[in-house]
């Protein structure tokens, strides 16, 4: 009887063993679908979203669409700063990077653009800046640049093709342009026709999104 009794006490533990480990293992990916996870937009002041209230940038924007359509775990980070160039991508990025972000959207160039820095200089601030980010495993989407065509057709050409060429390498996506449907819309720009307003900015977010979700 006792011997009976040591056989059904050692099932039914063997058995709440099975459930144990049955639950821990169910359980693991619903905690790594809810783990936070960061989108750090560094650019300039169309990252940064000049002339605009805070919540009307891009940044706030994606934030806002990924959690209305069921991504409530992303973090989306503004680190625009108006004014800036390629040539701040890696010192700035060397900080932000301290978020240990998952997915960096890059958006600097079109200042170096408009200035005449020559395109060799630009290609190798921005595959500097890419190369620190995938060091620390974070995924890059690089968003594409174009100049208005009363620049030459040779430099607004090369100009382009820093993106391309730079799109084209292990690990980054491209967006072939960021205002694509928004430059040179009057309507969707603010009264300089540079800057999107917040009309603008919902269609960059409505390109980036198809781009930014397999990274998430």
């Amino acid at each position: 009887m006792q011997h009976e009794q040591r056989r059904v006490a050692v099932g039914i533990g063997a058995l709440w063993l099975v459930f144990a480990v049955a639950g821990l293992a169910a359980g693991a990916p619903a905690d790594e679908a809810t783990a936070p996870v960061t989108v750090l937009c560094l650019g300039d002041s169309l990252t940064e979203g000049y002339g605009l209230a805070p919540d009307q940038a891009y940044p706030a924007v994606l934030e806002q669409r990924l959690h209305a359509e069921g991504h409530s775990r992303v973090r989306v980070i503004n680190a625009g700063i108006s004014g800036s160039t390629s040539a701040s991508a890696v010192r700035r990025l060397e900080w932000q990077l301290r978020a240990n972000p998952d997915v960096l959207i890059l958006e600097l160039g079109a200042n170096d653009g408009l200035r005449g820095v020559p395109v060799d200089e630009t290609r190798k601030n921005l595959a500097a800046a890419i190369a620190l980010a995938q060091e620390k495993g974070t995924h890059v989407l690089l968003a594409g640049m174009q100049m208005p065509p009363n620049y030459g057709p040779d430099y607004t050409r090369e100009f382009a093709r820093v993106f391309t060429e730079l799109g084209e390498e292990p690990g980054v996506t491209l967006i072939p342009f960021f205002l694509e449907g928004v430059a040179g819309v009057p309507r969707l720009n603010l009264p300089d026709g540079i800057h999107p307003n917040a009309e603008g900015y919902r269609i960059v977010v409505d390109n980036l999104l198809p781009q930014l979700l397999p990274l998430l």
